[in-house]
């Protein structure tokens, strides 16, 4: 499938109807989501015939997206029910009902210790190494109490994937990420600086739009020396 054909139907993917603010649920944009599977596809060969997880699926974009590239099975997670009832509605709409599976899961919880978030590990550590390929728009971590849970969602996808994982992050975090990533034992490589069309969407939006600049992130586990 070409590019533009991808971008153009997942155009008709619905979006959030009530989008919460504290989960930062911001919508995938179809000309986001085509790149980042198109790529993963045309250059690696990461989704064709692949296991796929998408964290925090939200309405199911790129879940879709990568059913659409071909991938044998995906399954999206997301913590919010409404969400998931929209990318249910999407996932019948677009026909894909017998590759993507929904589960509703959170990711993290808070720290009864320190009150910060961490890993849940009950979740992560079954799921550790089901998939070949993880990809993953997730929360920035810029509202209170959401400090650090771009990482953790990274380093979520880093356990369940034994391939590649692809990730959308502010390209001011990108040096930080790199170093977290090699410490995981993963290289990173940014693949492209793209443009993340936020609209106006909540109350304390003062602009129509703005665009924040991202990266296209790929990890894979870095290969062992013979």
């Amino acid at each position: 499938m070409k590019l533009k054909q991808l971008e153009g139907y997942l155009g008709e993917v619905a979006a959030f109807k009530n989008p919460k603010v504290q989960l930062e649920q911001y919508p995938t944009t179809a000309h986001l989501a085509a790149r980042v599977l198109y790529t993963a596809e045309s250059t690696f060969g990461d989704i064709d015939g692949k296991a796929v997880v998408d964290l925090g699926c939200g309405c199911g974009m790129l879940s879709i997206a990568a059913a659409m590239m071909g991938a044998c099975s995906v399954v999206g997670i997301d913590v919010d029910s409404d969400a998931l009832e929209i990318a249910q509605e999407n996932i019948e709409e677009f026909e894909v009902e017998e590759v993507v599976e929904l589960m509703q899961a959170s990711l993290c919880h808070e720290a009864a210790s320190t009150g910060s978030l961490e890993l849940d590990n009950q979740l992560v550590t079954p799921m550790k190494g089901k998939f070949d390929t993880a990809i993953l728009n997730p929360p920035f971590g810029t509202k209170p109490g959401n400090k650090g849970i771009d990482v953790l969602f990274l380093q979520a996808a880093c356990s369940m994937a034994t391939g590649a994982v692809y990730s959308l992050h502010k390209t001011s975090t990108r040096e930080y990420l790199v170093k977290k990533a090699e410490s995981w034992g993963f290289e990173c490589d940014v693949l492209a600086e793209l443009k993340f069309d936020v609209p106006m969407m909540y109350k304390f939006h003062k602009k129509k739009a703005v665009d924040i600049e991202v990266d296209l992130l790929r990890l894979q586990p870095k290969r062992k020396q013979v």
